[in-house]
């Protein structure tokens, strides 16, 4: 069993005055998720860079840490990460 890490953007988008999760875009390094995740806040209300380790055989999560955030992200969106 081994463990995987990948980068990964979140963006968000506005539908009803609300914010809600958008595109996810994976990047080679943690560098460039947050490099990534900046320059598209300029086209987006926000994103976040994440670290994601999961089992590489089973999919299952280990953990995932927010590295980033960049203009309006919900403001409970690390909770949701951590299942509630």
């Amino acid at each position: 069993m081994g463990m995987k890490t990948t980068f990964v953007v979140q963006t968000f988008t506005i539908k009803r005055k609300r914010l809600i999760p958008g595109d996810r875009e994976v990047a080679p390094t943690e560098h460039g998720a947050l490099k990534k995740a900046e320059a598209m806040s300029g086209r987006m209300p926000g994103t976040a860079a994440l670290k994601v380790v999961a089992d590489d055989e089973t999919g299952e999560l280990e953990s995932v840490a927010i590295l980033g955030q960049f203009g309006d992200v919900p403001e409970d969106f690390a909770e949701s990460l951590q299942g509630g």
